[in-house]
């Protein structure tokens, strides 16, 4: 396992590990370019047994305590960049290659669950004494539903209802499921 530094791609990694799920971390130390075009580093390179071929970009978000504002409970904005760079990397491996986005929230221990009742969110993973919930989103998906958040920043986002619907939880790397996302 490589070491890395933000601990939301260290935990993706170990969730990919411990799921046995095939994978190459990428090296994030540069940019890479492609026809003199700079594109952001994916982060992972995976094959899942049930989605195939996938190009990873982990985007970490610390999900709100009890008593923080309800709006920023499913943070999930992220930059124009990163979907533009993920598309270019769709296009560079081709085939069945798909860009995912990886949205991994840390949980804080108060509204830390096993289980969904009562609506709380599941653990996924506990590492390094933290506990982790994984959600994926199709980057064309949300390159299609997006909406800008700052242009300033020239980051997006999307709203609680269409991320409700898009996403699905990271448990589907690995076993069997039903998703049939074009």
């Amino acid at each position: 396992m490589t070491i890395r530094a933000n601990h939301y791609d260290a935990a993706f990694e170990e969730f990919l590990r411990q799921g046995r799920v095939p994978y190459v971390a990428v090296n994030e130390a540069r940019r890479s370019l492609l026809d003199d075009v700079s594109l952001k580093s994916l982060d992972f390179v995976v094959h899942s047994p049930n989605l195939g071929p996938l190009l990873v970009d982990v985007k970490g978000r610390r999900f709100p305590h009890p008593g923080e504002s309800a709006t920023r409970r499913w943070e999930n904005w992220a930059t124009a960049d990163d979907l533009a760079s993920m598309a270019q990397w769709e296009t560079v491996f081709g085939g069945n290659y798909r860009a995912l986005l990886v949205f991994a929230y840390l949980l804080p221990p108060e509204t830390a669950s096993d289980s969904q009742d009562q609506g709380q969110v599941p653990v996924m993973l506990t590492f390094r004494n933290r506990a982790y919930t994984f959600y994926g989103v199709w980057a064309t998906e949300y390159q299609q539903a997006m909406k800008t958040r700052s242009p300033k920043w020239e980051t997006v986002w999307l709203p609680t209802g269409t991320f409700r619907d898009l996403r699905f939880p990271l448990a589907e790397l690995s076993r069997p499921a039903d998703i049939t996302k074009p």
